[in-house]
């Protein structure tokens, strides 16, 4: 271990910048915002674990070379970004379809493990398809391993572990918080009316950020 340790350098920067990344806005954020608003902890929770474990195959999948390979082929790269841009596409408009009964969504209970599951599916996909969180990860983590380590690779998962436990921290915060002012404002009237606008205005934000993630496509 001693070696592994070696090989970073600059951790506490790491961690820094990590969790100043973990705060900026972004896809994953907005489905964790969404889920426990919408649907209490356990809920935004699930999604937090999907986005975590989906973290968590990039930083394998760079470990093994496998996002070197896919940086490296505008093919790959073009096709992941395609399902990635399709699958938030999807995510939103079902969303937006969810408006039949126009009430806000019920808190997700512990024993409901279906929802749970889809939840974590959600979080898994949303993360795992986005090909630019591959490209991070290549792009950012290597900065804080020396330039020649004795185990580079595990060094990058070393650092990609701390990476993920940081956002998990992170994310579960955001979640709790979110949850939080739900359970504040739901005996409230307006909050029922606000209920169906936050799966609207989440389901257009993910369309959006599948058709941006479409548009980005090299030669476009």
């Amino acid at each position: 271990m001693h070696s592994v340790l070696a090989d970073i350098q600059h951790l506490p920067l790491f961690v820094l910048a990590g969790l100043l990344l973990n705060i900026t806005p972004g896809v994953d954020m907005a489905l964790v915002l969404r889920s426990s608003a919408a649907q209490g902890f356990r809920a935004g929770a699930a999604a937090v674990l999907g986005i975590s474990a989906g973290c968590s195959v990039h930083i394998a999948a760079a470990a093994l070379g496998v996002s070197a390979v896919l940086a490296g082929s505008p093919t790959a790269f073009m096709v992941l970004q395609w399902l990635g841009a399709a699958y938030l596409v999807w995510l939103g408009s079902g969303l937006l379809r969810s408006q039949g009964s126009g009430q806000a969504a019920g808190v997700v209970p512990a024993n409901d493990t279906k929802a749970l599951r889809r939840l974590l599916a959600q979080g898994f996909l949303t993360n795992a398809l986005n090909p630019k969180v591959a490209l991070f990860f290549l792009a950012f983590v290597p900065q804080f391993i020396a330039a020649q380590p004795a185990r580079p690779a595990l060094a990058f998962v070393l650092l990609g572990g701390v990476f993920v436990f940081n956002s998990t921290l992170v994310n579960l915060a955001i979640a709790a918080a979110a949850a939080a002012l739900r359970s504040r404002l739901a005996g409230q009237a307006r909050w029922q009316r606000l209920g169906p606008w936050l799966n609207r205005g989440a389901g257009a934000l993910f369309i959006a950020l599948g058709l941006k993630l479409a548009l980005d496509l090299p030669g476009r």
